[in-house]
């Protein structure tokens, strides 16, 4: 039997309480949260998957279960729920135009927009990767190109068990049902982004609320939306330039609140009523990395105009916490760009920017654990966050190299696996399984007899 209130303290996510639940009833299922990554950092918001159980060893010729070509690009982590797969792509179609290139200010290392672009959502049958479905919700010629590294899909799904909630920014909001049938869509506007370089926060459930953050260069905000109907609940608005980072939902004392990292400040806002909290500055531009929670505490970071992380105590936080008390420890250096951080039991990991060193604190204290280490074993950027399950931690490089290590004080390294692929999208994990998404290929990495 599950322990229904044991169950809600570690997930604070009354949606995925209930899918659990329900599914730990029926006769045969799997163990609690094995089957499961349904959403941006997984269960946990985290990037951990408690019950995972992933190999350590693989290649193209190893533990490979199956490899699929995908019909589109996009970042985007792909999420799973039971015997399915859900990811979203854009792909271009039709004949090449001429070039139209961003005219945005500061603009840099951008790509040409040549085609139209058909934006859709997969579900992909988790056992040998047959796709079930393929739902194209929107076909436009995109308004900006973005950075030649990135997608025109790079915002992440989410599932409460029964219905799929993808956001394409620009493109739409858009909720299927598991067999593919739009159930409602919802246009929000049109995006500029920061040096035109693209979208990527991605949506977030709890309980009958869906919630978005729309920061661009035009008018933000934060939305609350019934997942039932796509209706508004309520509409917030934001002083914030674009950020990428995808919000957290924190349980604290028993109320929830959403915690959103940006240039200007990190915010608190309540769940209920979009009413602020509690506001922090002291991030510079490009948020990019979400924040993450635990041991009463958030913590939020990004490297751009200069390097910094705050961890800010949720017990007593109210209004302008800025330089107060409530922030228990700052860095200004190490801090991650790109990827998340990872919060793995009792420790905090996080990348260099967007390089292959990770730094290793205690959450509380954010006293080192130790030096800052190398991953060797990859010779290119990460833009992919840190995932940890069965005590080891996964680091995917776009060079196709995932280092896996020890999660204990020394981080042994165990392996250094390549696949022939580019792998910007952070991995996910279910069972005794690990899903990479790279540029052309989706792999299921999973144990095989004699292999």
């Amino acid at each position: 039997m599950i322990n229904m209130a044991k169950l809600l303290h570690q997930l604070r996510w009354f949606a995925w309480l209930m899918v659990a639940s329900a599914l730990a009833s029926e006769p045969g299922a799997r163990s609690n949260m094995e089957a499961y990554w349904p959403q941006w950092r997984g269960p946990l918001a985290t990037g951990v998957a408690p019950q995972a159980d992933p190999p350590v060893h693989w290649s193209e010729g190893k533990n490979i279960r199956w490899k699929i070509p995908l019909p589109g690009k996009g970042h985007s982590t792909p999420i799973i729920y039971g015997d399915r797969i859900f990811l979203m792509l854009a792909a271009p179609v039709g004949d090449a135009q001429k070039p139209v290139y961003d005219n945005a200010p500061g603009t840099h290392d951008n790509v040409g927009v040549t085609h139209r672009h058909q934006f859709a959502v997969l579900a992909i049958n988790r056992t040998n990767g047959d796709v079930l479905w393929k739902k194209i919700v929107r076909e436009e010629f995109p308004h900006e190109g973005g950075h030649e590294t990135g997608s025109l899909a790079s915002n992440s799904p989410v599932t409460d068990g029964e219905r799929v909630y993808a956001c394409f920014g620009s493109r739409g909001l858009y909720c299927l049902d598991f067999n593919g049938e739009l159930k409602w869509q919802k246009d929000l506007g049109r995006m500029q982004t920061l040096h035109a370089h693209g979208e990527g926060s991605s949506p977030v459930l709890y309980g009958d609320a869906l919630i978005l953050c729309w920061d661009h260069e035009g008018d933000s905000f934060l939305y609350s939306l019934d997942k039932r109907t796509g209706k508004e609940r309520w509409k917030i608005a934001r002083d914030e330039k674009t950020s990428w980072s995808t919000p957290l939902v924190v349980e604290h004392e028993g109320k929830p609140q959403i915690v959103i990292s940006a240039t200007k400040r990190v915010r608190s806002y309540d769940l209920a009523t979009g009413a602020l909290l509690w506001e922090c500055a002291g991030l510079s531009r490009n948020v990019v990395s979400s924040p993450v929670a635990g041991h009463g505490m958030v913590f939020a970071g990004n490297s751009y105009d200069w390097q910094s992380m705050l961890a800010i105590k949720l017990a007593g936080a109210k209004g302008d916490i800025t330089d107060t008390p409530q922030v228990a420890w700052k860095l200004n250096r190490m801090t991650p760009y790109v990827s998340s951080p990872l919060l793995y039991g009792n420790t905090l990991y996080f990348l260099r920017h967007n390089q292959n060193i990770l730094s290793r604190l205690e959450p509380e204290t954010g006293k080192p654990l130790g030096e800052a280490l190398r991953l060797d074993g990859i010779r290119d950027f990460i833009f992919a966050s840190p995932v940890g399950a069965a005590g080891r931690i996964y680091i995917t490089g776009r060079d196709g190299r995932t280092v896996v290590l020890r999660h204990d004080r020394d981080n042994g390294q165990l392996s250094v696996n390549s696949l022939d692929d580019i792998f910007s999208a952070s991995p996910a994990l279910a069972g005794r399984e690990l899903y990479l998404r790279g540029e052309h290929f989706l792999y299921c990495i999973a144990e095989r007899t004699g292999s």
